[in-house]
């Protein structure tokens, strides 16, 4: 890959890391509720996780759902249903001192085994091996990888900042209420695309 490839791609692997998605919204409302080192462990998840997936995605795995098209909507079920299930954690969740004693932030396999269902993390994958890779070697599925590894971390650790920031205004149960339940449907929102697609 070249120098310029390689650039374009870091570019593309910062935005599309950086911007609004379930990965980046959980992020938020893990560092509003617990803190950005307890929150650690799900950045670290999300970033190897998904450099995994793009490894095993270019290596084939996505030739086993072209050869099984009804895999595609089992994914979407799978989807929709976790992603159901977190937004009602978010917006479950108790105030941070609470948390602190009783709560548990996602771990680092939860997060690397939820970009299997991240309906963007399909897209990003794709979209990057597609483009990036398009000599379609091993070489060049784990350059992807590498560069989404890398870049990701950084692009998402501010999300967790972000939320543990906001956590300074959500003093009351009644902000921190307001807050997780518009992560919670935030959350949901995500999913619009996934279940009416253009």
């Amino acid at each position: 890959m070249t120098y310029d490839a390689l650039t374009a791609l870091a570019v593309f692997a910062f935005v599309s890391s950086a911007t609004p998605g379930p990965n980046n919204l959980m992020l938020m409302a893990s560092g509003a509720n617990f803190g950005f080192t307890r929150s650690v462990p799900h950045m670290l998840g999300i970033s190897l996780g998904f450099a995994l997936m793009i490894l095993l995605v270019g290596t084939g795995l996505v030739r086993l759902f072209d050869a099984w098209p009804p895999s595609y909507t089992v994914l979407k079920v799978l989807s929709v249903a976790y992603m159901s299930w977190l937004a009602w954690k978010i917006a479950q969740a108790a105030p941070a001192k609470e948390q602190a004693a009783t709560g548990i932030p996602m771990t680092f396999l939860q997060a690397a085994a939820f970009q299997w269902v991240n309906p963007k993390a399909w897209a990003m994958a794709l979209t990057a091996l597609s483009v990036y890779a398009t000599d379609a070697t091993l070489l060049a599925f784990g350059s992807v990888a590498v560069v989404f590894g890398l870049v990701n971390l950084p692009a998402i650790t501010m999300w967790t900042v972000l939320g543990q920031q906001i956590a300074r205004l959500l003093t009351s149960p009644l902000r921190l209420r307001v807050f997780n339940w518009s992560m919670a449907s935030l959350l949901m929102a995500s999913l619009i695309p996934v279940l009416w697609p253009a």
